[in-house]
């Protein structure tokens, strides 16, 4: 994982000079998001008047922080401090003790999603999961044999299931751990126990979280299935004459239509990111753990890691099919094609697949092309390099992104709602906040000051990969993308002194050892 964040920080970006340390901002992101509600509880819910969590809109302040709606007073909670009315730090048990409903008290969800999410920093979600379910049992007395079991449990089941309902439907992939389903299963089987109406809402939570995790899986065998099948563009080359290879303007010759399947992969591909491999990503060795073990079987973040791979096999295919054909006006064309596709991106809101062809088209191969590129009409290119110039902080895009942003939550047709972050700097923006604050205060506290920043971050980006895509599918188009083969960056530079010969003496000397190979 180490070196995996340490090629991603490093990723190719157009040359426009080094960006610095990304910004905080502070803006309210939750957008109305419903979770998906057992309906066989609301009939409970309303008659044990619990309190109820607003349904995410806007539960952060202008401040940046959650206004915990339903905390008790201050004093109430030990080992719990505020700073103005704010949950700022704690120490990791009584934040655990806050997760916990109670009779009279239900955590809201932005307590729940930011506790969840974070908590992995400093234990094992399955660890966490087995505190959760022995203060479930403890606090409430279900294993005691001399209470009332049954009035116990309708006093305290509907919150508990709600808690692991939030938890299975946010954070589904951590019960692919059995020690996580183990616990699951054990405290929602005393929760039922003696009542139909539990047992069914239960099942439908079981049933809700293992068709996620079926979908998931199939998702991960399609990925490797596909991945098997993309072969190196010069290999088939020297195999197949080229008169007969595919390119590009042979499979679909509309850019508005091309932006349209690559926006049906990205937000395909964002929507199997688990909002905590942001948090994997980052893991370490928390220094106040005793246990000499690392966190070295906590899930990789894979869904992660294929999205940023996507990212750079975009680029590598338009590197490929500009530096592929033999004549200069066809690559002309080829060029001029991407960059109205780049366009039709910005248009969607697909900053992704902007930043991947912008970025493919800035590799040395392509550019050092200055014939080619004299024959290119570069006004439209130069505007969007504009929109994504690195320079002050990425000031452009984000500016855009705001707008994309702003269009999504007033949008009055689901095209509008589209919004796909340049996903490379998004996780840079979460690195550097993970890395500019502490963990920990000097007295051992959790700075949960910290983990709200990061779980705005995170729940904006949730948010955004709910959106389904609403073009049509092209598979044509759509298994071109992902398996077309392209070709390394050797080959692409081979390809382009065939096309263009060096230069200089180091261009000389690198075709020379290229053509030797």
């Amino acid at each position: 994982m180490a070196k995996f964040l340490a090629e991603l920080l490093g990723c190719t970006l157009p040359e426009k000079g080094a960006s610095p340390m990304f910004e905080v901002r502070l803006k309210s992101m939750l957008s109305n998001t419903p979770i998906s509600s057992l309906l066989i509880f609301l009939y409970i819910l309303q008659q044990d008047k619990m309190p109820q969590t607003p349904p995410f809109p806007v539960m952060y302040g202008s401040n940046g922080y959650n206004k915990n709606l339903y905390k008790a007073k201050e004093e109430d909670y030990e080992g719990l401090y505020y700073h103005e009315n704010n949950l700022v730090s704690g120490s990791l048990e009584a934040l655990i003790e806050h997760l916990v409903p109670t009779v009279a008290y239900f955590p809201d969800r932005t307590y729940i999603f930011t506790f969840l999410l974070s908590s992995r920093l400093f234990i094992h979600p399955y660890e966490l999961m087995s505190k959760v379910c022995h203060l479930c049992v403890d606090q409430q007395r279900l294993a005691d044999p001399q209470a009332d079991k049954v009035q116990e449990v309708r006093k305290i089941a509907p919150k508990i299931l709600q808690l692991l309902t939030e938890w299975t439907e946010t954070f589904p992939y951590d019960f692919r751990d059995e020690r996580m389903m183990k616990s699951l299963k054990e405290l929602t089987h005393r929760l039922s126990t003696g009542d139909e109406l539990y047992r069914k809402a239960v099942q439908q939570m079981t049933q809700t979280l293992i068709r996620k995790l079926t979908t998931l899986s199939q998702y991960e065998e399609a990925l490797a299935k596909i991945n098997s099948s993309v072969t190196d563009r010069l290999t088939v080359l020297k195999t197949k004459p080229q008169a007969i290879q595919r390119d590009i303007l042979t499979i679909c010759s509309d850019p508005f239509t091309l932006a349209q399947q690559l926006t049906h992969i990205e937000l395909e591909r964002l929507s199997y990111i688990g909002p905590e491999e942001f948090i994997q990503a980052l893991v370490q060795k928390d220094p106040l753990d005793n246990d000499k073990r690392c966190f070295s079987d906590h899930k990789k973040a894979s869904n992660l890691e294929a999205y940023v791979e996507w990212f750079n096999r975009l680029s590598y295919l338009v590197a490929t099919e500009i530096c592929m054909p033999v004549k200069k006006k066809h690559r002309a064309r080829v060029i001029e094609f991407f960059i109205d596709v780049a366009r039709e991106c910005f248009n969607i809101g697909n900053f992704n697949s902007l930043m991947a062809i912008i970025t493919g088209m800035n590799m040395s191969p392509v550019s050092r092309l200055k014939k080619t590129w004299g024959k290119v009409k570069t006004a439209k290119f130069d505007i969007l390099e504009h929109q994504m110039d690195p320079s002050s902080n990425f000031y452009n895009y984000r500016t855009a992104l705001r707008g994309a942003t702003q269009r999504s939550i007033t949008a009055h047709s689901s095209r509008e709602k589209i919004v796909i972050p340049f996903f490379s700097l998004l996780i840079k923006d979460i690195y550097f906040l993970n890395e500019g604050c502490a963990n920990r205060l000097p007295n051992g506290h959790v700075n949960f000051e910290k983990f709200w920043e990061l779980a705005k971050q995170v729940m904006e980006f949730m948010t955004w990969k709910k959106v389904e895509c609403p073009f049509d599918r092209d598979r044509k188009i759509l298994q071109y993308l992902l398996t077309a083969p392209v070709f390394s960056e050797d080959a692409l530079y081979l390809a382009s002194y065939e096309s263009e010969g060096p230069e200089n003496n180091m261009e000389k000397d690198r075709w020379k050892s290229l053509r030797c190979v």
